[in-house]
């Protein structure tokens, strides 16, 4: 299979260059299964069931949270009737949603996606190494599942890292998502599975990781309140990562990053 995951989509720059470029994307790759992570869609700060069902519409498969999950409070009655959105596996019992399903792929094949979030330098949520541990001891790669991607929504590379090799050989694709800046580490762990830090953020990046560079430089030169963030809303450049799996073992064969826009230097996988 081919699997295709795009970072952070950031405000509505982030949401038209998505929705417009998706369908070629995927054209292009030929792409079977598409996760976007979605969290910053509504105007920087979470998403709504509107922009879920314009994502759908635009041919993605599954999309993702983190911790901006509930910016948005109309998502919170909503999240359980959507099974292709996902909030991070690792928040506490009773929350709203959930953090793994296992979908419909091509040919019949089955796809797992995870999302945990990390904890460093982030929220005090549960083990995120726990939560994985546990999903990939009841669903195993090549029989539960013939594909798995885990989206790791974290602020340190160090701790998506060590996720990345603690799922290496269980799983198809690692990448991260949260800090908006794509990586150039696309390898293939020695196990088998495909890694990525940081797949980048879907959204302008004359900014300052998505916002507007004025407002945000304030924040950090002057140190007093001054105008809100908000995101920037130049031309949106699309960031991601394609994964080709062996259908036989669900690892990985290949791994590219995807960089489609206007500010950064075009990279297809």
């Amino acid at each position: 299979m081919r699997l295709l995951y795009l970072g952070d989509v950031l405000g509505r720059s982030g949401r038209d260059a998505v929705i417009e470029k998706l369908p070629e994307i995927r054209r292009r790759l030929e792409t079977d299964f598409v996760v976007v992570n979605g969290e910053n869609a509504a105007h920087g700060f979470g998403i709504t069931p509107k922009i879920c069902e314009d994502f759908y519409a635009a041919g993605v498969d599954v999309v993702t949270l983190g911790n901006h999950s509930w910016d948005q409070r109309e998502i919170m009655p909503y999240i359980d009737g959507d099974a292709r959105l996902l909030r991070p596996l690792n928040y506490p019992p009773g929350t709203p949603g959930k953090g793994v399903g296992v979908y419909s792929g091509p040919r019949g094949k089955k796809v797992m996606v995870v999302q945990v979030m990390g904890r460093l330098f982030m929220d005090p949520l549960d083990d995120p190494f726990a939560a994985i541990e546990r999903e990939l001891n009841r669903v195993r790669l090549g029989s539960g599942a013939d594909a798995i991607i885990v989206d790791v929504h974290a602020e340190a590379s160090s701790e998506k890292m060590a996720l990345g090799h603690v799922c290496d050989g269980r799983v198809s694709l690692v990448v991260g998502s949260h800090s908006h800046i794509p990586t150039g580490d696309a390898q293939i762990l020695p196990r088998g599975t495909a890694y990525q830090t940081d797949a980048g953020m879907c959204g302008d990046y004359d900014s300052v990781i998505g916002m507007k560079k004025d407002a945000a430089i304030h924040k950090f030169v002057r140190k007093i309140p001054g105008d809100r963030l908000s995101p920037a809303d130049g031309p949106g450049t699309v960031c991601g990562v394609l994964v080709e799996t062996d259908d036989r073992t669900g690892l990985a064969v290949k791994v590219g990053a995807l960089r489609v826009g206007p500010r950064l230097a075009e990279v297809w996988p």
